[in-house]
């Protein structure tokens, strides 16, 4: 039996953390049932989503992004059937690098629907929104993004 107000916050956290390790292919898993709405379209498949983190984020000799993304507030609304949900969730970017000392770099929010498929709480779409407030990113994004306005 699953228990969303602990399974829905933990897959947001697990997502946080592959980003955070660079292991974009683990991350790209939780899409499997679903997909990654951004700017662009939609993105569906793990070799997409991969191609496009790594088209974006800059990895540093460790293996990371030298970042940690900080998730909070996930307001969590489910179905009347209790097998599927919206989540809003905030997010926080913090970076550190041997030249930019640890500061925020971006803040936003995710727009997620999920569903359990086979036991189990999954992404079935992330809209991947542009950051609601910007610092220096020049560290972390191999490419310019605009900010959302609000």
């Amino acid at each position: 039996m699953t228990n969303p107000a602990i399974d829905i916050p933990n897959l947001l956290y697990r997502y946080a953390d592959a980003i955070d390790s660079a292991d974009f292919h683990r991350a790209a898993r939780m899409f499997r049932h679903g997909c990654l709405v951004t700017s662009g379209g939609e993105l569906r498949g793990e070799d997409a989503i991969v191609a496009m983190w790594k088209s974006w984020v800059h990895i540093y000799a460790d293996g990371t992004p030298r970042t940690r993304h900080i998730i909070t507030n996930p307001v969590i609304e489910l179905s009347a059937d209790g097998q599927s949900a919206t989540c809003r969730s905030q997010w926080t970017i913090i970076q550190a690098t041997d030249d930019l000392p640890l500061q925020v770099i971006a803040a936003g929010h995710y727009a997620d629907k999920l569903a359990i498929i086979d036991g189990e709480w999954h992404y079935t779409e992330r809209q991947y929104l542009a950051p609601e407030l910007t610092g220096d990113m020049s560290g972390h994004l191999l490419r310019t993004i605009a900010r959302r306005e609000a």
